[in-house]
């Protein structure tokens, strides 16, 4: 696909397919108003709404992020990419989340690494995200709180979690500076 809106490729897709909203809207359990608001230019929801669409439309999350897509390795460097800020598509939940995808270009991948830049939620709501799959977090500056189900976690630079992302799980910095975490996003198809 060419460079297009993570809007514009779920429209496309769905004409491919054949899939009206509101069966887009039946198979991820969103609701028709959540889709609207993706379709319509929300350039980067929050990333639970988008792996339950990618999981209604039968493809991996990276395709909506994809710009071109390489079969062999892909190099990283954060001077060449953008950061996207994540938002929920209702509120401005979890604005404080800055996502760096880092194989936006890799072909037939499987996982999503992405790194990730946490501000205090001063003005913000954290808002918890369920999906399926699992996630990696590795704290590389800073200090961050995961609350996963009923348990909250403290991590410290150097430390790391996995977890089943089907649990509601909310992550946050744990202090009022600013953290930087490597995370890794992995869902099934």
């Amino acid at each position: 696909m060419e460079n297009k809106s993570i809007g514009e490729k779920i429209r496309t897709l769905l004409a491919v397919k054949n899939i009206t909203n509101e069966e887009l809207s039946e198979r991820s359990g969103l609701s028709a108003d959540q889709i609207e608001l993706v379709l319509n230019g929300c350039d980067c929801p929050s990333l639970s709404p988008l792996i339950k669409i990618a999981r209604g439309l039968g493809v991996r999350l990276g395709t909506f992020l994809d710009d071109n897509e390489q079969l062999g390795p892909v190099v990283f460097s954060s001077e060449e990419h953008e950061v996207s800020t994540v938002n929920s598509h209702l509120t401005t939940a979890n604005a404080n989340l800055n996502f760096m995808p880092m194989a936006g270009n890799k072909a037939g991948r499987h996982m999503e690494p992405f790194v990730i830049d946490i501000s205090p939620a001063k003005n913000y709501e954290i808002s918890g995200s369920s999906h399926e799959g699992e996630e990696f977090i590795y704290v590389l500056s800073g200090k961050v709180r995961i609350v996963y189900g009923k348990e909250t976690y403290t991590l410290h630079v150097g430390e790391s979690i996995y977890y089943d992302s089907i649990i509601e799980h909310k992550v946050s910095v744990d202090s009022e500076e600013p953290a930087r975490i490597l995370a890794v996003v992995y869902t099934p198809l």
